[in-house]
This record gives C-alpha cells, structure tokens and sequence, in this order.
C-alpha cells in the first residue's frame, strides 16, 4: 500500500494557516498578561490576605487545577449564557485561559514569594516602607526571578491548550487545520503541518519570555 503526501495542497492554504496562526498568538499574548497580573494577585492574597479571602482565592486555585480546561472552557462559552452571560468565542477562549493561567500561576509565584528570606522583609519595614512598597520593590521581583522558567513553561501549556477552542468556533490554528482538511481530505498533511507550527511557537515563545524576563527581572533564565 503506499501512501501519496500532498503537503502543497495544505500549503496552498496559507491564509487560513496565517489566520490561524495570528489567532493563536493573539490569544496567548492576551492571556499571558492578565493570567499573569491575576495569578500575582491572587498569590498575594493567599499568603497576606484576611482569611477569608484566602479561602476563597484557595478553593478558585484547586477548582480550576483539578478540572480539565476544554470543560473550563464549555463552562464560559455554553454554561454562562444561562446565567445572562453571552461571550463571543473569541472572548470565552480569552476568559477560559485566563482563569486557567491564573489559578497555575498564583502557586507557582506564591512558591517563589514564600522563599524570600525573612530578614528583606525585615529590612523593608525597618526602613518604613509601606506593606505594597514591600511586595512591589523586596519580595515580587526576586520571587519572580526564581520562578520564572516554570511560569514560562505554564504560558506555553496555555498556548498550545489553545487548541481546543476550536471547539468552540474559535478561529485559532487548530480550527485552521481542521478547516483546511475538510476541504481537501488531507488531514495527516494538515496536522503534521499543526503540529510543526505548534512546536515552533512554543519555541519561539519560550525564548521571547526568557530574554523579556532576563530583561525585566535581571536575572530570569530557562
């Protein structure tokens, strides 16, 4: 039996692979920065916040790390509409992910933040800084610098979890894909080429957040 690959007839489709692609790094890049600026809030909040509020950001982090996200993400696009919530596609892939990120995030960062040696905080409060001043300029940035490769790490999950938006009429690389196979029944060439372009996003990605956090952080590596 042999087999005839046609990989130009998917190539031939590259607007659609294009689209795809911009879709899936626009939704990344979204949620990246609000993931992100949620989870360190949340990690604030579950080791300096009233305890309350410490349980209730504890129960949202083991909720959203012990379901699967493709169910996550069914719960914004089909479930909140009946509690009068109706998200575009594009807008329930953003908030899946984002809630997703966050709740990884916050214990990645609260590991990092809870490895800051006592005596800087100390030190802070000796010189009157103000308990935000503190968590800003003495314990975020170095907790950050240590964890910043397992951050990483989780974004590129995030990306490449992407993919099942496409479930839901998001038009991101692996809706792309499928787009392109149904039309000319060439689906092992479709996702082989899925596949190569997912692996050199990832890539590409975990560069780009290293040398940004080698930037910022002055010291982040990975």
């Amino acid at each position: 039996m042999s087999i005839e690959l046609d990989f130009g007839a998917v190539l031939a489709q590259w607007p659609l692979l294009l689209q795809g692609i911009a879709w899936t790094a626009g939704l990344t890049a979204v949620s990246t920065v609000a993931g992100l600026g949620l989870g360190i809030a949340a990690a604030w909040a579950r080791n300096e916040g009233p305890l309350p509020l410490r349980w209730t950001v504890g129960l949202y982090v083991e909720l959203i790390r012990n379901t699967p996200f493709i169910i996550q993400l069914f719960f914004v696009f089909f479930g909140l509409p009946a509690l009068g919530v109706q998200l575009s596609p594009a807008w329930a892939s953003v908030l899946a992910m984002v809630v997703n990120l966050s709740a990884y995030a916050t214990e990645i960062i609260r590991a990092g933040i809870r490895a800051t040696p006592r005596g800087q905080i100390e030190a802070a409060q000796s010189l009157a800084m103000a308990p935000a001043q503190i968590f800003l300029h003495v314990v975020l940035p170095p907790a950050l610098r240590r964890v910043w490769p397992a951050l990483v790490s989780q974004v590129i999950i995030v990306m490449l979890g992407s993919s099942v938006c496409g479930q839901i009429s998001t038009e991101e690389l692996s809706y792309a894909a499928n787009l392109i196979q149904s039309r000319n029944f060439r689906a092992f060439e479709a996702f082989i080429i899925a596949a190569a372009i997912y692996l050199a996003l990832s890539v590409g990605l975990r560069h780009l957040l290293n040398r940004l956090g080698a930037r910022w952080l002055g010291g982040a590596h990975g």
